[in-house]
């Protein structure tokens, strides 16, 4: 270090007022957001932590709250199936799409290739007898479906693959409860260990640590205090545990419930709808009584002290309607009264006229929270036309495709890439012999599309329409236009088409089969009209 500044320099400064008053000595916080004295504003001090410090210490008590109103409220449970059948629903599967130009093969191979690749996962995942399932009791598809619900309610989605030599594919997967990734022993979060995921110096996950049984499992007492750590990944990269899960700031190691922000409204819903519910049997139940003129006070002046003269005046009332007559008129009955009483009638004025108002404002919140339309989640369409209908599907279509796309590539792709490898390691699938070495090159062996449920149609015509226009002018493919809206793989679609043709007789094909025939290869002749 210089000479120069080895010694302290001191120099007196002087602030006029203006630069007291910008250092802070003076005037109002620039930003109202910072402001600490206006009325909004005053006693409003959120925590100040890191990623892992706001949701890690509360974890599993956002947990349990999500999971409750998804067992107990049907908007929650309502929320959540809609959101798990539009992103993965029921046939959740890739496309195989090899970067055969990466690769330097063909696109003859790479056509071959995806035929191969799609054949044998069709053969694995949609195996009745679940061997994909570790436990042996859901497809692969259905595996999917409930690793993606678990991030909705947890935060977290999170498997691990295993190996076993007596099943045809040794490869296979278990959905782990979110509940059994914690630090051995319960203890502390620290820099190397959070959440029970040991990080590298570089903040990289490395180990996660699994419970081998539940705090509130009586059965497997001994399993809550042992822990077993699985390794992020073998030694060549092969995947052994899959972790998904929303990552909003740097240094966060778990997710939070994508309930987390709503939980509060829908528990304040779901408690005022159980209250009006109960005033309206209440109502239904008490709907008349009858009112006496007198009080008790009244019949001991007229008829005695103590009991005795509440005892005759309640005897001599149930002799009186024991022995009136029934007096009918025009059919109708005619009902005496004790004398000086008369009938009175509950007012039926529940619900309250706000209620419909709050409720609904309470699922407008609930439905921008989750990233649905309030139509969707309250199943009301009394008040949409297909404008309107139209525009709140495009909007929830994109968050979908953005969390379909996200999911796949953080939870199903590592597992495909690791199936891939094992049907190639054992000639299941084969590749040429001047291939580039498969793990050197295994993300571009294993690059897919992953598709599910289609976005089906608001006006079905309007939308073919505008499918065949942006195909024809180049905006789109029609594998894309297949897989987007109706959530079928175009060459599964054609191969059926073909064979339809060759079943019909000639002559008796409609206009739109005979352009396919003559797309396929049927027929002579042009495939458009000149005109």
């Amino acid at each position: 270090m210089s000479k120069v500044f080895q010694g302290r320099l001191r120099v007196k400064s002087y602030k006029t007022p203006a630069a007291a008053s910008a250092a802070g000595f003076g005037g109002g916080a620039p930003y109202n957001a910072g402001d600490t004295q206006s009325e909004t504003m005053v006693g409003w001090n959120p925590a100040y932590r890191p990623a892992d410090g706001e949701g890690l210490p509360d974890r599993n008590k956002i947990v349990s709250r999500a999971r409750d109103l998804t067992r107990n409220n049907g908007w929650a449970a309502g929320a959540v199936n809609k959101e798990v059948d539009a992103v993965i629903g029921s046939n959740f599967r890739p496309l195989s799409k090899p970067d055969w130009k990466a690769l330097g093969l063909s696109e003859e191979w790479a056509g071959e290739f995806k035929t191969q690749v799609e054949a044998r996962w069709r053969q694995y995942a949609d195996d009745p007898r679940c061997f994909g399932d570790l436990t042996r009791d859901q497809s692969i598809s259905q595996l999917f479906g409930l690793a993606y619900r678990n991030y909705m309610l947890e935060g977290d989605a999170i498997g691990v693959l295993h190996w076993r030599e007596d099943r045809a594919t040794h490869t296979c997967l278990r959905v782990v409860d979110t509940d059994m990734l914690s630090n051995p022993q319960g203890i502390q979060d620290d820099e190397s260990l959070r959440g029970g995921i040991e990080l590298d110096g570089d903040g990289v996950a490395v180990g996660y640590n699994f419970q081998q049984g539940h705090d509130g499992q009586a059965w497997a007492s001994s399993g809550v205090f042992q822990w077993e750590r699985v390794s992020r990944e073998q030694s060549w990269g092969r995947p052994l545990v899959l972790h998904f899960y929303d990552k909003q700031r740097d240094g966060q190691t778990r997710g939070v419930s994508r309930l987390a922000p709503i939980i509060e409204k829908l528990r304040m819903e779901d408690h005022y709808g159980k209250v009006e519910l109960q005033a309206a049997v209440i109502n239904a139940v008490l709907a008349a009584f009858i009112k006496s003129p007198m009080d008790p006070e009244a019949i001991t002046e007229m008829l005695g002290e103590g009991d005795e003269g509440w005892n005759a005046y309640t005897a001599d009332r149930a002799d009186y309607y024991k022995r009136k007559p029934d007096i009918t008129l025009a059919g109708a009955k005619v009902t005496h009264l004790y004398p000086g009483e008369e009938i009175g009638t509950v007012s039926s004025a529940r619900p309250s006229a706000q209620f419909a108002d709050f409720e609904t404002a309470v699922l407008r919140h609930v439905a921008s929270g989750i990233g649905i339309s309030y139509e969707q989640m309250a199943s009301d369409w009394s008040k949409t036309n297909y404008s309107s209908a139209r525009a709140a599907l495009v909007e929830i279509w994109r968050g979908w495709m953005a969390r379909r796309h996200s999911f796949a590539q953080g939870f199903c792709q590592p597992f495909f890439m690791a199936w891939l490898e094992e049907e190639i390691d054992r000639g299941k699938i084969t590749l040429p012999d001047d291939a580039p070495d498969f793990h050197e090159h295994w993300a571009s062996y294993a690059r897919t599309k992953w598709i599910g449920p289609g976005k089906g149609f608001v006006d079905p015509v309007k939308e073919a329409q505008a499918s065949a226009m942006r195909v024809a002018l180049g905006l789109s493919t029609l594998e894309d236009e297949a897989a987007e809206l109706t959530g079928s793989d175009l060459t599964e679609n054609l191969a059926q088409i073909r064979r339809e043709i060759e079943m019909l007789p000639e002559g008796v094909l409609h206009p739109t089969q005979e352009s396919f025939a003559k797309l396929l290869g049927h027929s002579d002749g042009p495939l458009l009209d000149e005109n």
